[in-house]
């Protein structure tokens, strides 16, 4: 069976190639394939700052960096797992729900054939179309939402779908468990109480800044685990969850977030749940100086793809035995 992997950086210098995620392969297939980097550059949710549309291709010029051995997670990824980069989902700049539709048809092609997909925004609207591709498989999932937002407006300027609402509609269109989900890293000035109690409204539990600082990273990932349980489980990272001294480049800076290191701890702390795919969204390139953003998002992403590789692994031991 083909296994995909990516370049040899020991042999083929960084800066040869076609840039791809990590420089991964660029094939449209999912045969033998396990997990796959998809772009959604789509930025027509932004509120702010825009330019997120630029982000996926900022975040795999950073990826180059990457090698295969994790070493904090002890694992040598592409022994366990097989993975791509699949380009970028054709979006509609000026049409979000074409767009939706899109994302959801290629997304869907990709889970359907047991592919993880791993999805680099793009502003944070996008979520709303992947959600609906999983919950076509999956049913409702699990939410594990890393932002300093809720995302759970109603409506933003009348407008019902931008990257202030996915979560919302998400919980209507009934894509959402929200019985065993969670969002994680909320903080910033409000409009009102009514910002963060409405996501508790409609049954999210959530974990403020302060309430994460107060309890520390190890009794969150605790939390984490006692929520989402069994339930398959989507990730949704918004950059802008961590303090913007470490990832200046997004479109909605909160100061008084969680480090670099702190933010990749706790994605490392979702092992052993039952996780079926992955966003992270909101890297603005104009923003990000050095690609000190670009690069913590990739190192988020690459947190992830290890996981995937821990989950082959532990299936792989367990048929040996």
């Amino acid at each position: 069976m083909v296994r995909y992997k990516p370049k040899d950086s020991s042999q083929s210098p960084r800066f040869c190639g076609v840039r791809t995620f990590m420089r991964l392969e660029q094939v449209l297939t999912t045969d033998g394939v396990d997990f796959a980097v998809v772009g959604v550059p789509f930025d027509t949710g932004a509120s702010n700052r825009t330019g997120q549309r630029y982000g996926p291709q900022h975040i795999r010029n950073a990826s180059v960096l990457l090698r295969p051995y994790n070493p904090d997670q002890d694992i040598h990824i592409f022994e366990y797992c097989s993975g791509v980069d699949y380009g970028d989902i054709d979006v509609v700049p000026f049409n979000i729900h074409k767009t939706y539709d899109n994302m959801e048809r290629e997304l869907f092609s990709l889970i359907a054939n047991d592919v993880t997909p791993i999805i680099l925004g793009g502003d944070h609207s996008i979520s709303l179309g992947s959600l609906r591709a999983f919950a076509r498989k999956f049913g409702p999932v699990a939410l594990i939402h890393f932002d300093s937002h809720g995302d759970t407006w109603d409506s933003y300027f009348g407008e019902k779908y931008t990257h202030g609402t996915p979560f919302r509609r998400a919980v209507e269109e009934g894509l959402i468990d929200t019985s065993h989900s969670i969002q994680i890293g909320m903080r910033g000035p409000l409009y009102g109480p009514e910002d963060i109690n409405d996501a508790r409204a409609l049954g999210f539990e959530v974990m403020p800044m302060s309430e994460l600082r107060a309890i520390g990273g190890e009794q969150a990932i605790r939390r984490i685990h006692q929520r989402v349980g069994n339930r398959p489980a989507y990730v949704s990272f918004d950059i802008d969850f961590v303090d913007p001294a470490y990832a200046p480049g997004t479109g909605t800076p909160e100061v008084c977030g969680p480090t670099s290191y702190e933010a990749i701890q706790l994605v490392r702390g979702l092992d052993k749940l039952q996780l079926v795919g992955f966003d992270l969204v909101e890297v603005l390139p104009s923003h990000d100086p050095g690609e000190i953003t670009a690069g913590l998002a990739a190192a988020v992403a690459y947190e992830m793809i290890s996981l995937i590789a821990w989950k082959h692994r532990r299936k792989q031991v367990h048929q040996e035995g």
